[in-house]
């Protein structure tokens, strides 16, 4: 999968600066895509682009379907284009913090203007192509449009909590339903087109500037969501469709008591049975989307953390193993070109190892996480790394590099950091040091945070695992991306043969 020697840049499109309080697929992506192209890179990795919530803070990877788009990504100005909203429209837009997302203004203010463009459409000829986006798909679309329609009805209450005709997916009550909310329903199919031409008019714009895009995809789908109301026989449920056990992950790097995540576990029996048919679905949906996409958690499709619901942390469960090796034979049967690659960090197993070698995934490297252990055999120092990988300064879940070398290392840490670089670095330096390290490793990929392109402190951090609130709101100042900016990056990327 990882043919040739390159690099890339992590940010998430929320993260592009924007005049309507948050990153979308409007001019300033395109403009950021341009930015790539000159600074040699050729990946662009993003977070889950999938329906985010305000109940979860807005998290891409707690989501009301593992299929359906972001509204809030939605461009203005691209809708002004295509004649779905007027120009004054635009002009009275409210002004927004320009280095933090406020999720709850923009929402207001993108749910008004997605809104006139609905009317708009619903008053003019349907453009060409929505009948047969429609049509393709279906299996996912209609499930998730009467979701939101009917989720809207009850005033928000999650799913379980519906009418028990409308709860068990009776016919007679769904066809009713539909009927009542036609219009509504109409508007969420309407919202998805919109949401997956413009992107897909940005991955053809990318690919025509020789960019990769590089997808996200979370091992969980969140309970109150599409796929759970849609697909309860894929999770593990009680007979009145409430989780029996809740995802998570033991004590670790990021917390002392485990994370608790939530999320419904999988009934892998059912899958196996089913020939994985949900998982094949959801898995060509993100192969279409993106060249390459990370699974994130992939150790869950080997062994998961299990914890009865109820409980209050994680550290009352237990590991139980999942089919992977009939998952993954599947997967590459039905998929044989699948670009994908392992999130293999955490507490890895040598089970975990065996199916990532056995099937040639690329694996994480992680330059914060070098300093720790044996140097002979902690994997993430630079002299252990392995060509078929993917190496990071830090990921989305890590504070930024220069916020990680203020407020995490400790002196014996930047004492042992110094040995190791053959000098000492300053807080000033460290990111684009940490990103000569990456550039030069083995490793035939090689992503740098754009918050450490940047040499931006923790206040840019994009997630503290196991907080609930205050993350995913980071955006980049507009003026930051620069020409010499640029030339900086792209000479180190030539420097180290990954132009």
């Amino acid at each position: 999968m990882l043919k040739q020697r390159s690099s890339g840049i992590l940010m998430h499109i929320t993260s592009v600066p924007s005049p309507f309080g948050i990153g979308d697929f409007g001019p300033a992506t395109y403009a950021f895509v341009d930015f790539l192209e000159k600074a040699g890179q050729n990946c662009w990795q993003i977070l889950p682009l999938n329906h985010t919530t305000s109940s979860t803070g807005h998290s891409p990877y707690s989501c009301y379907s593992a299929f359906a788009g972001n509204p809030l990504l939605i461009s203005p100005v691209l809708l002004r284009r295509a004649g779905l909203v007027p120009k004054e429209a635009l002009a009275g837009w409210p002004r927004f913090p320009a280095e933090r997302v406020d999720f709850q203004k923009v929402a207001a203010a993108k749910r008004s203007l997605l809104k006139m463009a609905f009317e708009r459409f619903q008053a003019s000829r349907r453009p060409a192509g929505y009948d047969t986006f429609c049509t393709e798909h279906r299996r996912w679309l209609e499930p998730f449009a009467t979701y939101v329609a009917l989720k809207r009805h009850f005033r928000g209450r999650c799913w379980s909590d519906w009418p028990a005709a409308l709860r068990d997916r009776k016919p007679g009550a769904l066809t009713a339903a539909c009927t009542q909310f036609r219009e509504a329903i109409e508007r969420e199919r309407f919202l998805q087109w919109v949401f997956y031409t413009q992107f897909l008019e940005l991955k053809t714009y990318c690919h025509d500037r020789g960019i990769q895009l590089i997808g996200d995809l979370p091992i969980y789908v969140t309970y109150d969501s599409a796929d759970v109301w849609s697909h309860p026989e894929v999770f593990k449920l009680t007979r009145s469709k409430r989780p029996r056990f809740i995802a998570g992950v033991p004590p670790d790097y990021f917390s002392k008591t485990g994370q608790l995540w939530g999320n419904p576990v999988y009934d892998w029996d059912y899958a196996r049975a089913t020939g994985f048919d949900w998982w094949m679905r959801r898995m060509r949906h993100n192969l279409l989307l993106f060249d390459l996409v990370r699974i994130d958690h992939f150790r869950g499709l080997v062994a998961y953390w299990e914890v009865p619901a109820g409980h209050k942390t994680a550290q009352g469960g237990r590991w139980v193993d999942a089919p992977a090796d009939e998952f993954m034979s599947t997967l590459f049967r039905h998929l044989p070109a699948a670009a994908i690659f392992a999130e293999d960090l955490g507490y890895i197993t040598a089970d975990v190892r065996e199916v990532v070698a056995q099937y040639h995934l690329p694996c994480m490297r992680v330059l914060h996480f070098a300093l720790g252990g044996d140097p002979a055999r902690n994997p993430h120092m630079p002299h252990n790394h392995i060509a078929n990988a993917i190496v990071y300064t830090g990921t989305h879940d890590n504070n930024t590099t220069r916020g990680w070398f203020e407020k995490e290392l400790t002196a014996p840490d930047r004492k042992r950091l110094a040995h190791y670089l053959g000098r000492r670095v300053t807080a000033k330096d460290v990111a684009w040091e940490m990103a000569r390290v990456a550039m030069a490793s083995v490793a035939k990929l090689a992503i740098i945070p754009m918050q450490d392109v940047l040499g931006l402190g923790a206040t840019a951090r994009m997630n503290h695992p196991a907080k609930t609130t205050g993350n995913w709101r980071w955006r980049m100042r507009d003026g930051q991306l620069s020409a010499s900016l640029a030339r900086r990056l792209r000479e180190l990327t030539a420097l180290h043969g990954r132009l």
